[in-house]
C-alpha cells in the first residue's frame, strides 16, 4: 500500500535551518510530481512548494521563495525540503503529498517544526 513518512522536523531558533524528508513506498515514485504542504494551528493547511516527477521544475508559495528548496532523490524514493532563514511563522505540521493515477490523494502522518527562541 502507499506509505508517506516524514522526518526531520523539530525545534529550531529564528534563522535557523531544517532538512525533512519525505520516504515514498506502495508506487512508482519516479512517475509523479510531490509536494509539501503545512498546516499551522487554527489555519488551513497550505501548499508549500511542488516538485516535478523527474525533479526539473518546481514551484514555492511566495512566503519561502528564497529561503526553501524541494528536492528529490527518485532512485531512494525520498523526498525532501530544505528549510533555511526559518522564521516563526514558518512553525507547522508538514506534510507529504502525493496524487496518484485517477486522481487519489495520498498524505503523510506529518512532523512538526516549532521555530521559537
Amino acid at each position: 500500500q502507499v506509505q508517506l513518512v516524514e522526518s526531520g522536523g523539530g525545534l529550531v531558533q529564528p534563522g535557523g535551518s531544517l532538512r525533512l524528508s519525505c520516504a515514498a513506498s506502495g508506487f512508482t515514485f519516479s512517475n509523479y510530481a510531490m509536494s509539501w504542504y503545512r498546516q499551522a494551528p487554527g489555519k488551513e493547511r497550505e501548499l508549500v512548494a511542488v516538485i516535478t516527477s523527474a525533479g526539473g521544475n518546481t514551484n514555492y508559495v511566495d512566503s519561502v521563495k528564497g529561503r526553501f528548496a524541494i528536492s528529490r532523490d527518485n532512485a531512494k524514493n525520498m523526498l525532501y525540503l530544505q528549510m533555511n532563514s526559518l522564521k516563526p511563522e514558518d512553525s507547522a505540521v508538514y506534510y507529504c503529498r502525493a496524487v496518484l493515477a485517477g486522481g487519489f490523494v495520498y498524505w503523510g502522518q506529518g512532523t512538526q517544526v516549532t521555530v521559537s527562541s
